[in-house]
């Protein structure tokens, strides 16, 4: 089914740009420095007669390279954490609570060691993500009619000016009138290839994507521009949906989705997106072949935008798309999750036609 690697030529103008899509999927040897890199590290970039490239992190290590202690590539992205799992869980028991670093120090916890683990793997520290799961909070409050100062001070904010910016630059809109606007409600998924943000109404998904993909500030933001509503930290019954069904995936179980999906993007993007669920778990597709199916074939590229649209990782599978020669396209969660992705489905479709369940490692 799979895969034409790129070439080195492409491979080394990834590492030159930084490319985060090709972080995970391959790594860079410097044969003049025996240190072996991610494409995303920030120290300065070897010649091109200088770089070996390699698919694992044990090529790496067999051809004699050692880390580098700048990128750490040995703390591949998606492996546990002890540091964050016991955290989200306190944070999840006592949302209301302001936390601070002697908390963290109280329980044991270096605040630099957790600063850095939740940066990694949510883009924001734990006490700024605390302050977040405060402010839905007190969303939440003022929605059920408690008076603002209520909830102000339920959020930890000894200023009102501050706690209305907060909730305005949060929501985009001011206290008084978060009654009046619809709400959707964010919750962070764990998967076994990063951590996910599910952003779901009371009736349908609307947004699931990786937390380290780049463009997802943006459609956050698009996703509050269009609707006119507002995104705090909570779940509801459709948060429970996907999360089930992401585990059934996982483990193996099913690649079928029955969550309700937002009815979000332009009739040809819906129809392009509808295309996509058609394809089944173990197969993939071309552009230029969904174009013909939607009876379209001159339309590859407004195809190919649709499919870069789609802001429902794995439940609408843009996964599945490849190029016509084989090779990997690009995937806004990284090649090295599209690749992971698309073995497990070929591991679970061949797993299915024996009656067995099977698990990706």
């Amino acid at each position: 089914m799979l895969t034409t690697r790129p070439s080195d030529d492409t491979l080394y103008q990834a590492l030159l740009d930084r490319d985060a899509a090709y972080d995970g999927f391959a790594y860079v040897c410097v044969t003049s420095t025996r240190i072996f890199c991610r494409f995303t590290c920030p120290a300065r970039k070897p010649r091109r007669e200088n770089c070996r490239f390699e698919s694992t992190i044990a090529e790496c290590l067999e051809a004699g390279y050692r880390p580098c202690k700048r990128c750490t590539p040995m703390l591949r992205y998606g492996e546990g954490d002890a540091t964050v799992a016991p955290l989200l869980a306190a944070l999840e028991a006592e949302p209301e609570r302001r936390w601070s670093e002697q908390h963290l120090i109280a329980l044991g916890h270096d605040p630099s060691t957790v600063r850095r683990a939740f940066k990694r793997r949510f883009g924001m520290s734990f006490l700024e993500l605390a302050r977040q799961r405060r402010l839905s909070q007190a969303v939440t409050t003022l929605r059920a009619g408690a008076p603002v100062i209520t909830a102000q001070l339920d959020a930890g904010f000894d200023s009102g000016s501050g706690f209305r910016q907060a909730i305005t630059q949060r929501l985009g809109a001011a206290p008084r009138h978060l009654k009046d606007q619809t709400l959707l409600k964010a919750h962070w998924i764990e998967t076994p290839i990063g951590p996910m943000l599910a952003v779901v109404c009371d009736h349908a998904l609307h947004l699931l994507e990786f937390a380290d993909r780049p463009a997802l500030p943006t459609e956050l933001k698009r996703l509050q521009e269009r609707g006119r509503c507002g995104i705090i930290m909570g779940r509801t019954g459709v948060t429970d949906t996907v999360e089930a069904e992401l585990a059934g995936y996982f483990t193996g179980q099913s690649a079928q989705f029955s969550v309700r999906i937002g009815g979000h993007g332009t009739p040809f993007e819906r129809a392009v997106w509808q295309a996509l669920r058609a394809i089944a778990a173990g197969q993939s597709r071309s552009y230029s072949s969904l174009a013909r199916d939607l009876g379209k074939p001159s339309a590859v590229r407004a195809v190919a935008r649709a499919n870069g649209a789609n802001q429902i990782a794995i439940v609408i599978p843009c996964h599945r798309v490849i190029g016509a020669d084989g090779s990997l396209t690009g995937y806004g969660g990284g090649l090295w999750r599209k690749q992971w992705l698309l073995r497990h489905e070929q591991r679970l479709s061949e797993a299915t036609k024996t009656g067995e369940s099977h698990q990706s490692d």
